[in-house]
């Protein structure tokens, strides 16, 4: 083959090569799926942690993951440190309070509910913190629901209360259950309230500062929990199987840094309604890892009540876009 011949077909190469360039729209879904899996995977994660270890509990788990995550968030708050001149005192106390209600109580509460609900439930009990973030809109601004947010909310509402029953019905301890049930439904509204204090904070701060100064607090407040609440922490850690070690670095790397990342893209690229519509294929990706993983199982009624929690949902989502707009 001659010289000739080699360059015109690497010119052509080049060519199907630049065909395939993903847009900046279609690499925006692509962050977004992705983001969504890895999100899925939590509760697979935590559940498989629980069963590999008697001394592993929420507060451990939750010191393996954040104590993972932190050095990362630090880093973004080094990169980001120009922003921060100039706040008020008042703004950085409510940058704590976010940052502990967010990251660290909601996810303690919902680490907690795991030990009792399975990885599909908890998934979209958790799934309703927009509804949750518009009621209290409508009560903070002494504002109406309008009929389409009502019907939405009894959508998303009904169909969670069909799934909690029917797993009911099969558990064993049924107290437990519905503490597993109350730790995950607190967990959502932790989040919510941290989602009313974001859009001020963000003003503030930037928001990839504000992302890794919330995150770092939440770290912090995490380890030092785990350090009161455990008698003996650094011995506890040597004690725990070296795969629960690895499932910790797991949720703090795979499941808390880069998801958050992929959707400050994923937002940067298509907005945050779009992101949401992406996102919210998040509880199915839950149940499906569950099936697979963890050996659940959700009958016809399950996934029918599964359905109404995903469309009330997003009508919900897609309605505070608009408001927004």
């Amino acid at each position: 083959m001659s010289f000739a011949s080699l360059l015109s077909q690497s010119k052509s190469n080049k060519v199907e090569v630049m065909k395939f360039k993903l847009s900046s729209v279609q690499l925006g879904s692509l962050f977004a799926l992705c983001a969504a899996f890895l999100f899925s995977t939590k509760a697979i994660f935590i559940k498989q942690t629980y069963a590999l270890s008697p001394l592993v509990d929420g507060t451990v788990l939750m010191a393996l993951r954040m104590a993972s995550a932190l050095p990362f968030f630090l880093l973004i708050c080094w990169i980001n440190r120009g922003h921060n001149r100039n706040i008020p005192t008042k703004d950085w106390i409510l940058l704590i309070f976010a940052g502990l209600i967010g990251y660290y109580l909601s996810s303690w509460l919902d680490f907690a509910g795991l030990m009792y609900i399975s990885a599909s439930l908890e998934r979209i009990i958790l799934f309703l913190y927009p509804t949750l973030t518009v009621i209290a809109s409508s009560i903070i601004y002494k504002q109406g629901l309008s009929i389409k947010s009502i019907f939405a909310i009894a959508l998303s509402y009904g169909g969670t209360v069909i799934v909690m029953l029917q797993e009911q019905s099969s558990m064993l301890h049924e107290g437990k259950f519905w503490l597993g049930v109350s730790l995950v439904f607190a967990s959502a509204i932790s989040f919510a309230s941290y989602l009313l204090l974001t859009p001020r904070l963000i003003q503030r701060f930037g928001s990839w500062n504000y992302t890794g100064l919330a995150l770092s607090i939440a770290c912090i407040g995490t380890l030092t929990h785990y350090v009161i609440a455990t008698p003996n922490p650094i011995g506890l850690l040597s004690q725990l199987p070296q795969e629960v070690i690895w499932y910790g670095i797991a949720l703090g790397l795979l499941v808390t840094v880069l998801p958050t990342i992929l959707i400050a893209q994923s937002i940067s690229r298509l907005g945050a309604a779009q992101s949401a519509m992406i996102g919210s294929i998040g509880p199915i990706l839950t149940i499906i890892l569950a099936v697979a993983f963890l050996g659940e199982h959700m009958n016809a009624i399950q996934w029918f009540g599964c359905l109404l929690n995903i469309i009330g949902v997003m009508m919900i989502t897609l309605s505070k876009k608009k408001l927004a707009h």
